[in-house]
């Protein structure tokens, strides 16, 4: 196989054999064509040509589905009433052409031909009844579903691409300003210093230390008090043993004391009934 040769080989060629000045005597004869504004009478012998080099392709479809829809939409063809033979010919002539060239491009489009062969085939078959006894199912409803949602995408897509685009429509205007020596700093507005404020003093909250101090509080010193407060009283409410105004740890220690009092029997704990009020008493001690 020989390989194809630079135009400067085509140019050499051309002009083999010739004088100098013979190529401007021949310029009113016919030309096969210019190279290089040189005029060429005959094609190299050696020059090779790939077969695929001068193939044309008129129309350029993006997958089985553009294919469909483009032979639907040609003819006027109802996409909801697809006349299926019309089109499955036409598909298969397209379908053998590209096999003969590419037969990896030709596997999905094989399996669309196939499709369409088998919704051919069920519409030459009789219509089989539902249990139902609803009408059976068109056997083109599904891929005329596929072929309007992909005419939706397609026509969404054009309208994208209709749309101005950065780096393709427009691009960005860039002005270079020379800055002066003596920055300028923005105005602060009085709302923004307070906003700045508050959150300095919300974050300071958040770090506020606090010292835990133990007070010593006797048990022993309010059981004494409790017997103090019970002498003479026949019966004492159980509310007015504590007092809340001294705080929740006076409360607890008072609490403790009278347990520790009624567990060594000193003090009785007594109730009329249920949910009636409780009291305390100082312990019966017979004489």
């Amino acid at each position: 196989m020989n390989e194809p040769r630079p135009p400067q080989a085509l140019a050499a060629a051309s002009g083999a054999g010739l004088p100098p000045d013979a190529s401007q005597d021949l310029v009113d004869q016919v030309a096969l064509a210019r190279l290089y504004g040189e005029p060429l009478f005959a094609l190299p012998q050696d020059l090779y040509i790939p077969p695929d080099a001068l193939e044309v392709f008129l129309e350029a479809f993006e997958g089985p589905l553009d294919l469909l829809l483009y032979l639907i939409r040609k003819q006027n063809f109802n996409i909801l009433d697809i006349p299926m033979q019309d089109v499955t010919r036409q598909y298969m002539a397209y379908v053998d052409e590209i096999r003969s060239r590419n037969l990896e491009l030709a596997a999905e489009y094989l399996l669309m031909a196939a499709m369409l062969i088998e919704i051919k085939s069920r519409m030459l078959l009789p219509p089989k009844k539902q249990e139902d006894g609803e009408e059976a199912e068109d056997p083109r409803a599904e891929l005329v579903r596929r072929l309007l949602e992909y005419e939706q995408m397609k026509l969404a897509a054009q309208q994208l691409g209709q749309l101005p685009q950065y780096g393709r429509d427009f691009l960005k205007a860039t002005v270079y300003i020379e800055q002066s020596l003596q920055p300028r700093f923005p105005d602060v507005e009085v709302g923004e210093l307070q906003a700045a404020w508050r959150d300095i003093l919300k974050r300071a909250k958040l770090v506020q230390s606090h010292k835990i101090t133990r007070e010593e509080l006797s048990v022993r010193e309010y059981m004494s008090q409790i017997l103090k407060q019970l002498q003479g009283q026949r019966f004492v409410e159980f509310e007015r043993i504590f007092n809340p105004e001294k705080g929740s740890t006076v409360l607890v220690v008072t609490f403790i004391a009278m347990l520790e009092l009624a567990k060594e029997t000193l003090i009785e704990i007594t109730q009329a009934e249920a949910f009636a009020p409780i009291y305390v008493r100082l312990a019966y001690t017979p004489v």
